[in-house]
């Protein structure tokens, strides 16, 4: 499991910069507080956060590469209001050899602080080389 880490407006104004998705829903404060209670984190983003905050669970010893190789599966569960704290949870579902290195699946779950529902639940995929 990894650390917290707060996901506050201005992180949410900057993905919607980069992206260009600027919905209402993320970048206006005040309607999205009149009409939802409050600015949400977009789902692109959440799922954005996985390497850093994977960087403080896995110990990958011996590999001199990885590479991301896709998702499987990715479910968005629960919206992530502006500025609650997110934290992943990380289970191995599987180690293959792939193209002369391992395949790595891992199922990621993004839990919310105080939250019932995770926001997100994906199947993460890497293949990692010696």
């Amino acid at each position: 499991m990894s650390g917290w880490l707060e996901v506050d407006q201005v992180l949410i104004d900057r993905f919607a910069d980069l992206t260009g998705d600027r919905q209402w829903i993320h970048v206006d404060v005040d309607r999205a507080t009149r009409e939802i209670g409050g600015p949400i984190a977009h789902g692109l983003l959440t799922l954005s956060l996985l390497p850093s905050l994977t960087a403080s669970v896995l110990d990958l010893q011996g590999v001199t590469r990885g590479v991301n190789y896709g998702f499987d599966k990715v479910r968005f569960l629960s919206p992530v209001p502006a500025g609650a704290r997110i934290r992943s949870r990380h289970v191995l579902k599987a180690v293959e050899p792939k193209a002369g290195g391992v395949c790595v699946t891992q199922t990621c779950t993004v839990e919310i602080e105080a939250a019932d529902k995770p926001a997100l639940v994906c199947d993460w995929l890497g293949v990692f080389y010696a």
